[in-house]
């Protein structure tokens, strides 16, 4: 029922009626409830904002293993919301999030060892965790595995790969990836000199 009025799926969109069913859900335990709790709390819907209200519920979730809520876990740490701000805690969050295959959280590791926040920066892992989220289709990490082989950061450096990891994110309108892969043709990286095909 509270998804019901989150989405209008047969009823009129009513926050606090969604609230309300997902608060009676998300006391009894349903961790996908309890999630949704945290949005209300961290969005101000149907509640007023509070950080540490979302928290809570975000806690709930994540510890019962529902990834999206280890992610949002990961953020408020992050960002210091509802919790002091504590970029290991937030590591460990984003990579409960990640081993269960979530994809933003493999993005978001790949870019924190990538630029060492809160981490030893580490490009072999960067790789790792870009190559997760590639491989599952997300064009920003596709267009970030090609940078790494583009420029043999944890990867040897191979022009080939980095522009067919780029296209793969280029083709799915991302504009970075775009531009690298018109940059390659442009000066014949890892594909014939086309400039034609760079235009």
């Amino acid at each position: 029922l509270g998804v019901r009025y989150d989405n209008e799926r047969g009823v009129p969109h009513d926050d606090a009626q969604a609230v309300e069913w997902f608060r009676k859900a998300a006391e009894q335990g349903l961790a996908a409830a309890q999630f949704n709790m945290g949005l209300m709390y961290d969005n101000r819907r149907g509640v007023p904002q509070d950080d540490a209200q979302a928290v809570e519920w975000y806690r709930k979730a994540a510890e019962q293993g529902l990834a999206a809520a280890q992610f949002n876990m990961g953020f408020m740490y992050v960002s210091g919301r509802g919790v002091p701000q504590d970029l290991a805690h937030a590591v460990t969050w984003f990579r409960k999030a990640a081993e269960q295959g979530y994809v933003e959280a493999q993005l978001t590791l790949g870019w924190i060892y990538e630029s060492g926040l809160g981490v030893p920066q580490d490009d072999a892992q960067a790789v790792e965790w870009f190559r997760k989220a590639a491989e599952q289709g997300h064009a920003a990490a596709q267009c970030n595995f090609g940078f790494m082989y583009d420029n043999g950061r944890g990867v040897p450096q191979d022009d080939a790969q980095a522009v067919e990891w780029y296209r793969k994110a280029a083709e799915q309108g991302h504009a970075v990836a775009q531009f690298n892969v018109g940059f390659m043709y442009d000066n014949g990286q890892g594909v014939p000199q086309d400039h034609a095909q760079a235009v």
